[in-house]
């Protein structure tokens, strides 16, 4: 059959509220234009993120029945400890609340002031937690990575000559692990290939530093690799997973992606003291090793989620139906990043809005246009998300790309949902030249996209008025 179905029923169904364009207008203002700040029910099409948001599958819901909420040695987490294992194939597995968590245990034991953590692209959190101990995230990806419309079948990859010519330059002291992230979020949900791992990881071993997956992706990654790379066609996904985490040493894993739970992440490496020194960090601020700060019967969740997620049916009808909105809004003249991602749809908001400049944030104008327009909420990826700050406040050096980004949850939207983000979207590009854009009138000094406070941009009172930056960081 030429249809591709979705391949799972509808047992439980949520309402949604639908808004009108005038309660939009209100609510926008109430939350300063910051889309984050929106409360759920006044959001008709949610596609902020595909983290934590999927719905989870009867499996799922009959093993959380199972879960153990035993202080120490669960059978929860014995049992997720074993998928783990079996899929990813290391030693030590340190689950965490989710994959931030593990970042901020892995970069803390790792990293020190003035050293650099090289990655393809660090996405948002990586980076404040990289840059939280004093170290800095440099970004080393391939130069078709910045051209959104140029095709690459593995935009994601990581420059391997890049990595060579910065450990020639500092010296290996200086950089304590390599990341990859897979897929590569900031840029498009790109693949990395098995050839760049593979590159990527002899660069690596030859002096001596540790490679690490991002793994939050990592069966999008695997089916990507499977249609696009020579010599993997006839391989399961499961198998390329499998060979994926066999060539790097440890990883970082937000299971809230393609654990297809509502929270969750782990931690993994086969080193024994760095592993002690985790577990120890652990129980200070997350729990006891075999739980944590996860409930037994959300180890349980993941460990079914981790299988499901590898099922090649499930794959092929998840890209097939972000490929579907993605070819049906370039086809209308909408500028996407090429190719489609294996999670999301990103639209070009520089090459959308040409006239709003990177100071006035392109990329949320166009992401508070869609949610007026249509009640679609969905996330800038472009100047307020990763523009390089003076710490001081004064001033930032724009990001390399203006992007929004659409996430697709895991098993939540129909066709018809689909079919009403492109008609909205279609409808904004109509009416493109109209956007304006926005000013920043509080941000944090981390991670400033999740509570910043926006206005409509004004020339006169951009002109009298810089950011205010808050004094400390809120836990």
């Amino acid at each position: 059959m030429r249809t591709i179905i979705e391949p799972f029923r509808v047992k439980v169904v949520e309402p949604i509220r639908m808004t009108t364009r005038e309660e939009r207008d209100a609510y926008l203002k109430e939350v300063w234009y910051n889309l984050f700040l929106l409360r759920s029910e006044n959001v008709i099409i949610d596609l902020l993120t595909d983290s934590g948001t999927a719905a989870m599958s009867s499996e799922q819901w009959a093993a959380i029945m199972r879960g153990d909420e035993s202080y120490a040695g669960s059978s929860s987490f014995y049992r997720f400890e074993a998928v783990v294992h079996d899929l990813y194939g290391f030693k030590h597995i340190i689950p965490t609340h989710q994959g931030r968590a593990a970042e901020r245990i892995l970069f803390s034991v790792m990293c020190k002031p003035g050293q650099i953590v090289p990655n393809n692209t660090h996405f948002d959190t990586t980076r404040a937690n990289i840059e939280y101990t004093g170290a800095e995230a440099m970004d080393l990806p391939i130069p078709a990575f910045y051209e959104p419309s140029v095709y690459h079948p593995f935009k994601g990859n990581m420059d391997a000559e890049q990595l060579r010519t910065l450990i020639g330059r500092l010296g290996p002291g200086r950089i304590p692990l390599v990341m990859l992230t897979v897929t590569s979020n900031s840029g498009g949900g790109q693949p990395v290939s098995m050839a760049n791992i593979r590159e990527v990881k002899e660069v690596c071993s030859r002096y001596g530093i540790p490679l690490y997956l991002d793994a939050c992706r990592f069966a999008e990654n695997a089916y990507f690799i499977k249609l696009r790379e020579k010599g993997y066609e006839d391989k399961s996904v499961e198998e390329i997973a499998r060979e994926m985490f066999s060539l790097v040493d440890g990883c970082t894993m937000s299971a809230k992606k393609d654990g297809l739970a509502n929270i969750g992440g782990f931690l993994c490496t086969n080193d024994d003291l760095l592993a002690q020194q985790e577990k120890d960090l652990l129980i200070l601020t997350e729990g006891f090793p075999t739980y944590g700060g996860l409930a037994g019967r959300d180890l349980d969740a993941i460990a079914v989620g981790l299988r499901e997620v590898l099922q090649e049916d499930y794959l092929q009808y998840r890209f097939a139906s972000i490929n579907y909105l993605g070819r049906h809004i370039s086809d209308g003249g909408v500028p996407i990043v090429e190719p489609p991602g294996g999670h999301a749809i990103f639209i070009d908001a520089k090459a959308m809005l040409p006239h709003i400049p990177p100071e006035q944030y392109p990329g949320q104008a166009l992401a508070v246009e869609l949610y007026r327009e249509a009640g679609i909420r969905s996330c800038e990826i472009g100047s307020v998300m990763l523009a390089q700050r003076n710490p001081c406040g004064d001033g930032e050096k724009p990001a390399a790309m203006e992007l929004v980004r659409l996430a697709i949850p895991h098993r939540v939207f129909t066709q018809s949902h689909i079919d009403y983000v492109i008609e909205a979207i279609l409808q904004v590009h109509e009416r493109r030249e109209t956007i304006r854009g926005y000013s920043i009138v509080y941000q944090p000094p981390f991670l400033r996209h999740f509570s910043a406070r926006f206005e409509p941009y004004d020339e006169a009172s951009a002109a009298k008025r810089k950011p205010a930056y808050a004094t400390s960081i809120v836990a």
